[in-house]
């Protein structure tokens, strides 16, 4: 498979829209489900990553077998001059045979590193959108987050409202019941622990009047 169909296929991994990616995945947990995407993404970014350093090494390594093959053709096409001069014509059409299949290795060498080269600047720019595309999701991620967590204080808070009114108005009565059983109970102990000094002065006002 080559660079060009692996990147097509991470690419289009990464540019899946989020909401169908959460409409596929467990609804129970889309969070989970979202971290999950989120992992694999980063695995693909990380593939491409590595495609990325191996094409630099096949840039540095074309590049550095062209200039062997030109530095040869280049000795060739010198001593071809000097084994002329010398009227050496056997080493001159040595030389001028070397000479052209290091040139046609330099050629060909010089060409892909060429083709490498463009290729190694289109990845990289590819890597950088992957790159900001994964910031995204995961802020993103972070945006739903918060999102998620207000909705279950939500949840919470409705449900705590939701049986306080059930049973506010049992609860008061129960404890409107509880004091006036208290007040009740004072009342009755104040009543008998007073009672007796008030027939004593009731009994005092009648002999009284009585004299």
């Amino acid at each position: 498979m080559t660079n060009t169909n692996i990147f097509t296929r991470i690419k289009d991994s990464i540019s899946a829209d989020l909401h169908d990616m959460m409409d596929r995945k467990e609804q129970k947990n889309p969070i989970a489900a979202l971290n999950q995407y989120l992992r694999q993404s980063e695995q693909e970014t990380e593939k491409v990553r590595r495609l990325i350093g191996r094409q630099h090494k096949l840039k540095e390594e074309f590049t550095r077998e062209y200039g062997k093959a030109q530095d040869l053709a280049d000795k060739r096409s010198r001593q071809a001059d000097i084994a002329a001069k010398a009227g050496e014509t056997d080493m001159q059409e040595f030389a001028w045979k070397e000479q052209e299949e290091y040139q046609a290795r330099a050629d060909r060498m010089k060409a892909s590193r060429d083709e490498a080269a463009s290729e190694l600047e289109t990845l990289e720019q590819k890597y950088e959108y992957m790159k900001h595309r994964l910031k995204d999701m995961h802020l993103r991620r972070m945006e739903l987050m918060g999102r998620e967590n207000v909705a279950h204080a939500n949840h919470q808070i409705n449900k705590v409202v939701d049986d306080a009114s059930d049973q506010s108005f049992s609860k008061f009565e129960e404890m409107e019941r509880y004091i006036e059983g208290l007040e009740h109970q004072v009342n009755s102990a104040h009543y008998r622990s007073t009672f007796d000094s008030k027939i004593a002065k009731l009994e005092k006002e009648l002999n009284e009047k009585a004299n």
